[in-house]
């Protein structure tokens, strides 16, 4: 699986008291995927990602439940072997301890939540 030719990190959380559109909180870059950390705690972390068409993250495990929660665009996750296809409205649960890999079929925004414990 290809690489992305470039990973974006924003660190800063969401301004409280504030009503906002998360597909407004990152932006898409050419060629890359753009990610915004939100909330981070010992209880799991919020994590907003813009992937350009063709971008993904290769298979991999995580020790925790995640949640993609697809709000702009369309994705292709594989979890455990098995093909999801995702859209923007849709969730998807990326069970502990089962390999998954993502990518961008067009464009795309996720919120993925991680749930520990």
């Amino acid at each position: 699986m290809a690489a992305p030719s470039k990973i974006n990190v924003l660190k800063n959380e969401l301004p409280p008291a504030q009503a906002l559109r998360l597909e407004e909180q990152v932006g898409y870059v050419d060629g890359s995927i753009v990610s915004r950390t939100l909330a981070k705690a010992p209880g799991g972390s919020l994590t907003l990602f813009a992937f350009d068409a063709g971008q993904e993250l290769s298979e991999h495990t995580a020790p925790f439940d995640a949640f993609v929660q697809v709000l702009d665009g369309a994705v292709e996750l594989t979890i455990g072997g098995a093909r999801v296809a995702a859209r923007a409205g849709e969730t998807v649960l990326m069970p502990a301890g089962v390999p998954h890999a993502v990518r961008a079929t067009a464009r795309f925004k996720m919120l993925l939540s991680m749930v520990r414990g």
